[in-house]
């Protein structure tokens, strides 16, 4: 029985058990037992996990599969994204920051931590996170290069400023300012070829959820990107789900109606290349706050959230990070 994790080997599976345990200890892995090898493939977190399969005709011993091992599958890591939307001032951003970096001095989390700024702060942002394991990005860009397109934002023009990320789709760009689902494949298309990682923003409105089309509308979005760029593009973003009624309203999606979506996003991903789908994070945006993030984050399929009022408060966006 081999560690796939360490490399180290044991001829007896407890002995293996007890390596495997070292690992976990180093905190590097968790214990899960599963009663089907089919449901490695749909663990709980902690997605990275030492495994057991148990023979359930014989649920003393291990099976003659004798599945004892790290999961050879992507590790999702977690991300918590701070969206701050048309929010902030110079003082108040260097206030809110230097509460966010002093709060992770204090205690480390094991997600990713970015936030998304008005384009106006971000030189002084990229001057404050330098050096930090923050990073930073626009909430928007153009679909062009540049030219004259008075008050868009390049890509290039982003990256100049530090930015590895940027929003794209975002709810309120669909609705206020009428971008299609072509419009945000384009942009996704266009920070991807620039080397900005996009945060692919889909989600129904409240009549489509009525009318029970979610799953509908969220297949047509993720559709358009992967019709234009191919479903391999997608490894190279995240996706982030917010149900649009949920945004601003005080109203959030239920853990479980959460999962629902999240996991219909993945099984449609799936569909075309299941390596992309499981290693693919997909975030939920639909108000997550201090007070239910855990429970939010617990979710199998739900690898972050893209956070908009609570990430304008450093004791609310810390306690998501440490949630997740």
């Amino acid at each position: 029985y081999a560690c796939r994790a360490c490399g180290a080997r044991s001829a007896d599976w407890r002995d293996a058990c007890a390596i495997l345990r070292d690992f976990v200890l180093d905190g590097h892995a968790s214990i899960l037992v599963f009663d089907t090898p089919a449901h490695l493939l749909r663990a709980p977190r902690p997605a990275a996990a030492a495994a057991v399969w148990i023979d359930q005709s014989d649920p003393k011993k291990v099976s003659c599969a004798a599945f004892l091992t790290v999961l050879e599958r992507p590790m999702r890591q977690p991300l918590v994204a701070g969206n701050w939307k048309m929010n902030g001032s110079r003082a108040s951003a260097r206030e809110l920051l230097g509460g966010v970096l002093e709060g992770l001095a204090a205690t480390p989390v094991a997600c990713e931590v970015a936030v998304f700024v008005p384009y106006v702060l971000l030189q002084q942002v990229s001057e404050q996170l330098a050096g930090s394991a923050v990073t930073w990005g626009a909430q928007n860009l153009s679909t062009e290069a540049k030219g004259a397109f008075t008050g868009e934002i390049s890509a290039a023009m982003l990256k100049e400023f530090g930015s590895t990320s940027v929003i794209v789709g975002h709810s309120e760009r669909r609705s206020l300012y009428g971008e299609t689902d072509a419009v945000v494949a384009k942009k996704y298309q266009v920070a991807r070829a620039a080397g900005l990682r996009p945060i692919f923003c889909i989600g129904e409105t409240l009549d489509e959820r009525e009318s029970g089309i979610t799953n509908e509308v969220v297949a047509r979005q993720i559709d358009a990107v992967i019709e234009l760029e191919g479903v391999a593009a997608l490894a190279d973003g995240v996706i982030a789900y917010e149900p649009v009624w949920a945004i601003g309203t005080g109203r959030t999606a239920t853990p479980e109606q959460a999962q629902a979506v999240h996991a219909f996003i993945r099984g449609r991903i799936a569909d075309r290349d299941a390596t992309v789908a499981e290693g693919v994070q997909i975030l939920y945006g639909g108000s997550m706050n201090a007070k239910n993030a855990a429970e939010l984050l617990a979710q199998a399929d739900i690898d972050g959230g893209l956070i908009g009022g609570a990430s304008l408060i450093a004791a609310d966006f810390l306690t998501i990070c440490r949630a997740a």
